[in-house]
């Protein structure tokens, strides 16, 4: 809090100095512009026989013409010697102003919530936390308890809600090193790998993807992909091996199933 108020105050003093720089060079800006000076020119280049009368004439006309349109300009706007002090006021009062009312609807007594403190609360609101506050809390559990495997997969899933799918690799990984057979951090730990390759399933997520099938046959998110791979692939009997039991497993009417259906090779490609 103390560093804030210093940037703050510190601000607001290069704020009045530009102000008062500003309102120091208009008042000393007091050009003056006459057309005397360059009439006078034109007759003495007359005199000395410089000019014609044609070209003093042309020449007088053009000044006049120049004289006539700079009268017609709105003229600058110049600051008083005394501005500058009104200026300051202004400056001083509003940052008067600022503190007046950040004393009202503010907390200056309120220290810093540290973010140890602000997990503390989480764990007591679990059913109101979105995925990043989740995953925080959950990392606190891993940290005391880095070989629980429930607090790991939990970890892992929400990390994966929370947009990190690279974190949540890193659990899952974990989580399977604790329990090998765990066929579902298997295809989570795919998912993660997956999602953190831009939707491509790479080598690591498809031999994570075969660890989970081969332990539980049933885990559909594996088998889909799984197909996917051998999609790109061309691989057609493989793709049929995958997504033939996904597609039965699948509701008639979900359209998921319409899409693997029109999706998947034919026997004889």
């Amino acid at each position: 809090m103390t560093a804030f108020w210093i940037m703050a105050a510190l601000l607001t003093a290069l704020a009045g100095l530009c102000a008062l720089s500003g309102a120091r060079r208009g008042a000393d800006a007091d050009e003056t512009v006459s057309a005397a000076a360059e009439l006078a020119e034109l007759d003495r280049l007359k005199a000395r026989g410089l000019l014609d009368e044609a070209g003093w004439t042309a020449a007088r006309a053009e000044a006049g013409r120049r004289i006539l349109v700079s009268d017609r300009e709105t003229a600058p706007v110049r600051a008083g010697t005394k501005d500058r002090f009104w200026v300051l006021a202004g400056l001083g009062t509003t940052a008067a102003a600022a503190l007046g009312l950040y004393a009202v609807v503010g907390a200056p007594g309120l220290p810093d919530q540290a973010y140890e403190r602000r997990v503390d609360q989480w764990t007591t609101e679990l059913e109101t936390l979105e995925a990043p506050q989740l995953a925080a809390v959950a990392a606190r559990v891993v940290r005391d308890r880095p070989n629980n495997h429930q607090a790991l997969t939990m970890l892992g899933a929400a990390r994966f809600e929370a947009g990190d799918p690279i974190g949540a690799a890193s659990a899952f990984r974990r989580a399977v090193a604790l329990q090998p057979d765990d066929a579902q951090s298997w295809s989570r730990l795919g998912e993660s790998l997956t999602r953190a390759n831009g939707g491509v399933v790479g080598g690591d997520a498809e031999a994570a993807f075969a660890q989970s099938l081969r332990r539980d046959p049933g885990q559909l998110g594996a088998r889909y992909f799984l197909g996917e791979a051998a999609l790109a692939r061309n691989e057609a009997a493989m793709v049929r091996a995958m997504w033939g039991p996904l597609i039965a497993a699948l509701d008639p009417a979900d359209p998921r199933r319409a899409d693997l259906q029109r999706r998947m090779p034919g026997e004889t490609e």
